[in-house]
Parts: structure tokens; sequence; C-alpha cells
């Protein structure tokens, strides 16, 4: 660096010769080197201690969340078999368990009112000015009773509107609730209208045209009440209907919720007089899988462990929270998973299978897994759940105590005190960095000062020379 001084000192031509300013640079370095140097030796060293223990956490916590999202997934829910799948197709949302068998009766099916109007020339041929609205409600036989709670759809019709753009208005104004489109056969052009599944889902047509004739080119063809069918009628709106164990029950569409259980049905056919049975089966080939998975997930975790934890190299090897880790793996298999269980029952991480060997590893006991299965294979099934208790939850809970930041026994807390270490050793090295800049500044003023007593005094020196050749010439 070129200071004021430095830059005189050049600018005059004097000096000692001596470079000062990278003196000075040189020895505010050497000054705090072993101060700089034992820095950014702990600084590496807590960079590898954050990164360890940050990725211990994080392979505890994403193992939680994996085994989450396995149960949420729904291929540890109980299998539903129906005796007569034609009748219905049976679903379980995740984190559901349904149990037991059920007898099933499908005798109504739910359907929307269809209307196929009265013929039309073409697509093209216009319908005529006017005011079409649609009212929502019940049809039953001749009547229509409204329903109060829904608005009519008033759907203006001008003179150039065909039969093709009126059922784009009608698909506009009825807000899905009606699909409209038109239907060209060897008898002409027709309005196909369809509503929604459901009893509540009828509708009719109010047409008032200008004209006043119900003909081809008045809106008023159009229109229709159950009163006045001529065979527009094509499907009533009806309800699905249905016997759960002889219970009888409705559905304004075929997909029926509020189930035992919490399953969901699609009805697709009756079988009216045949009841079907519909049964819940754990899926045991799924919670044997799960388990294995699970086994070789905690298995890394613990190989992980083993090496950021080695008391000889180890980033982690004399670590309070990595030995806490340790002890709660060793005791994972002991942990009571479902606190309210039945007596016999599973009720441990053990009683699934997972087993500890000596060496801090684990291993899948297939036969005791067996066992429970056998024993009680809908509490092992209750055991995979996203609720209270449970895997995931015993799971979930473990990976937050060795995660919590405020206990500094834990890896949570290992974590946070690096973190805190780290920044103090920034901010030190930070302070070392300054007062050696201000050590060179310092040093550099003090050079250049002497540089210029130097240069003074050389300059006096020269004079003195030049003085004692004057007089010695003139003594000759």
């Amino acid at each position: 660096m070129t200071t004021a001084g430095s830059s005189i000192i050049s600018a005059l031509g004097a000096g000692s010769g001596v470079d000062f300013i990278k003196l000075a640079q040189d020895i505010s370095a050497a000054s705090f080197a072993a101060q700089r140097n034992s820095i950014t030796a702990r600084q590496t060293a807590l960079e590898a201690q954050i990164s360890a223990a940050g990725q211990l956490r994080g392979a505890i916590t994403g193992l939680a969340s994996a085994l989450g999202d396995r149960i949420r997934s729904g291929d540890l829910a109980p299998r539903p078999e129906l005796a007569n799948p034609a009748v219905a197709k049976v679903t379980v949302p995740a984190g559901l368990t349904p149990r037991g068998n059920f007898a099933l009766e499908v005798t109504q099916l739910a359907q929307g009112q269809t209307l196929v109007g009265r013929p039309y020339a073409s697509r093209d041929a216009l319908v005529g000015e006017g005011t079409l609205t649609l009212r929502f409600g019940t049809v039953s036989g001749a009547s229509f009773t409204p329903d109060a709670a829904r608005a009519a759809a008033a759907i203006a019709v001008s003179a150039t509107d065909t039969l093709a753009t009126l059922a784009t208005k009608i698909n506009q104004a009825s807000g899905g609730a009606v699909q409209a489109y038109v239907a060209e056969g060897a008898s002409g052009a027709r309005l196909v209208m369809k509503g929604g599944e459901g009893s509540a889902n009828g509708f009719v047509l109010e047409a008032a045209g200008a004209g006043g004739a119900a003909a081809p080119g008045d809106l008023s063809y159009l229109g229709w009440q159950p009163a006045t069918n001529a065979g527009e009628l094509q499907a009533t709106a009806r309800d699905a209907l249905f016997r759960l164990d002889t219970v009888e029950r409705t559905s304004p569409t075929n997909r029926v919720t509020g189930l035992p259980g919490g399953f969901t049905l699609n009805l697709t056919a009756t079988n009216t007089g045949a009841p079907t049975t519909l049964s819940f089966a754990s899926n045991t080939d799924a919670i044997a899988s799960v388990m294995s998975d699970f086994v070789a997930a905690l298995n890394n975790v613990v190989s992980q462990l083993a090496d950021v934890a080695a008391p000889i190299g180890g980033e982690l090897g004399n670590d309070p929270g990595a030995r806490e880790l340790r002890r709660a793996l060793a005791g994972l298999a002991g942990r009571v998973v479902m606190p309210g269980a039945a007596n016999g029952e599973a009720r441990t991480l053990g009683d699934l299978g997972l087993a500890l060997n000596r060496d801090g590893s684990f291993r899948l006991d297939s036969a005791r897994l067996t066992r429970s299965l056998e024993a009680s294979p809908d509490a092992v099934a209750a055991m995979f759940t996203t609720g209270v208790s449970g895997v995931f939850a015993t799971m979930d809970r473990f990976a937050r105590e060795n995660s919590l930041v405020t206990d500094p026994g834990t890896l949570g807390g290992s974590l946070k005190r690096f973190e805190a270490q780290k920044a103090a050793s920034d901010a030190r090295l930070a302070k070392v960095a300054e007062q050696q800049d201000n050590l060179r500044e310092r040093l550099t003023r003090e050079f250049t000062a002497s540089e210029r007593r130097v240069a003074a005094s050389q300059s006096t020196l020269a004079f003195l020379r030049q003085q004692v050749d004057i007089w010695s010439n003139s003594d000759r």
C-alpha cells in the first residue's frame, strides 16, 4: 500500500532504499500470524463439526419424515376385498384403518336428469329471441318442486342465436350445473341437456319467446315442464340407494363417503336381492416391507454415527449430543409405540421385529414380527398410522428429542453450540484482522517519518561535503 509519506519520499528521490511499506506489512502479518492460524484451525474444526452434526440430525429427521410419507401413501392401510367387485370400488384414504366385514346391497345408482329437446333442421337453426330460464329442484312424476336455496339462471337469447350458440350460453350460465350440447341424428338436430347426479339436481326450462308460438324459430319451442313432458325427459335425477348391513342409506352421488372407518364407495352397479360381502384385511406384506426398510434406514444412521463419533478422528468423537443419540438408539427397540395396547398385543418396536445387535446395529427379527401379526393383526396395523400413537409418532418424537436446540445434551444442542463458537471465532478473526491493519498503518507512519529524517540527514551531509570541498579549493 502506498501512503502520502511514501509517495513524497519517492517523488523527492530520497530515502534509504528500504521498502518500508512491505516491511510494515510483513511485520504486522508476522505479529498476528500465530493468533490467526490458531483461530483459522479452530474454524475449520468447527465447520467439520457443524457439518457432521447437521448431516446426522438431517438423517434422523429425514428417516421420520420418510416413514410418515410411507404411511400416508396408503399402502399400509387394510386392503378392501369385495366379493362382487362389479358393484363398487372401495378406496381407503391415507392414514385411515377401517376394520370389520360389511354386507353391501345397491338397489339404485344415482343419476342426473337428461333432456333431449324437440328437433330442428340443423345445429345452425335460429331458436328465436327471448329469455330462457333454468330452475333447479326435484322432478317427481308430473310435478316439480323448486329448490329455494338455488338461484335460477336466466339466459338472454338474441335473434341471431342458433341451437349451437344457445348450448354454449346454457353451459356458461349454469356454471357447470347443466351440460348442454347439440346432437345431430336422422330426425334432425336436438338440444341435449344433462344435470348433475342426485334428485335435487332436476331442472325445468321456462321459455319466453317473442312470437309466443311453440314452433321452431320461436324460443317457446324449447320450454319444458314435467307436466307437459312429451318424451323429452330421458332420465330423471335421482339419488343412489343402498343398504350397508341391511341399513338403508342414500347418497346424492355414486361416490359415498362418511362410512365406518372412513372408507369410500364408488357405486358402479346394482345387486338387488344379492348382497355382497365387503371386508378389510391387514396388509401384512406391506408391514413386513416397511419394517425391513425401516431397519435398513436405522442402520444407515448407526453407520454414519459410528464414523463421525469415532473416538479417534471423528468430528464428534467427544460430543455429548452424539453420545446421547447412541444411547437413545440402543433403547429404541424397547420404546412403547402403543401405550393403550391390550395384554398380548404388540406395543413396542421390538414387538414389530426391531432387534439390537451387539455392535449397536439393528436387525429385523422376522419371527417375532410374524408372531405379532398372527396374534393381533389389527393391533399391528393400527401401529402404522399418523395418529398420536404409532411407529411414525414414536420416530417423530425421537427425532425431535434429539434435535432440541434448547437441550445442550442433544445433537441439536451440540449443533447450536458449534454454531455459536463458529460465530465467536469469526468475530475474533475479524478483530485480529483489524488489529493487524492498525499495526501496519502505525508502522507505515513511523517508517515514513524515519525515511524523512534519513533524507534530511543525507541532504545536510551533502551540503557539508560541498562546503568542505569549496573551502579546500580556496586554500590552495
